[in-house]
């Protein structure tokens, strides 16, 4: 075989296998993400990723070395298809109460697509200290949405106080949890939250 060919025929090769890899690694991660929603990370064994992925235990290890490494691939899978919402669709609207109504149809929205995957997580997070690492990004991207639908309600001291905690409460995945299981639509929730903040701003500054 002529020198020429026989190198094209190894970059082939070599094209292939590194696809072959990608998509081993790429079933893996599927099959994690489909055990941490259902039975959720903490009962999800590296057996049942392999069994799921059609692979082998070391299969998997050699992919994913440990416990990190695989959350850190699941999550950033994960992250990619379930964006969180983006505040700019939001935060140019003037009126604090219609910016409010606005940013909640939008976090309740995308809640209603990821309700089973952060169950399953916030349930196991105190027996798995990744979940709480991973957690802190949402946890920032909640907080600065507080900073923006806390601006123009006129609320001053301990008012204002009393106007971020219950932004907080009406932001917080939990609580519109319980909303959702006591059967309220995304519209009557956001009419309970958004009734529950602006009598938070309009209550004066009383202690």
């Amino acid at each position: 075989m002529p020198a020429e060919m026989s190198s094209t025929k190894r970059r082939y090769e070599k094209r292939a296998r590194a696809a072959n890899e990608q998509a081993t690694r790429m079933r893996i991660v599927e099959a994690a993400i489909g055990l941490h929603g259902t039975v959720g990370p903490a009962r999800t064994t590296v057996s049942a990723i392999a069994e799921r992925a059609g692979v082998r235990r070391s299969t998997v290890y050699r992919h994913f070395p440990d416990e990190r490494a695989l959350f850190l691939g699941c999550s950033g899978t994960w992250r990619d298809r379930n964006p969180v919402p983006d505040p700019a669709t939001w935060s140019a609207i003037p009126d604090p109460a219609a910016r409010l109504a606005a940013a909640l149809d939008a976090i309740y929205g995308w809640y209603e697509q990821v309700e089973p995957m952060l169950t399953a997580l916030l349930r196991d997070a105190d027996k798995m200290p990744i979940i709480g690492e991973l957690q802190a990004g949402r946890y920032a991207y909640l907080a600065a949405v507080e900073d923006g639908l806390a601006a123009g309600w006129g609320a001053r001291g301990h008012a204002a106080r009393r106007l971020r905690a219950t932004i907080g409460l009406a932001l917080d995945f939990d609580a519109w949890r319980t909303l959702h299981e006591r059967g309220l639509s995304r519209s009557d929730a956001i009419a309970v939250m958004s009734s529950a903040v602006r009598g938070a701003a309009a209550a004066g500054d009383r202690r």
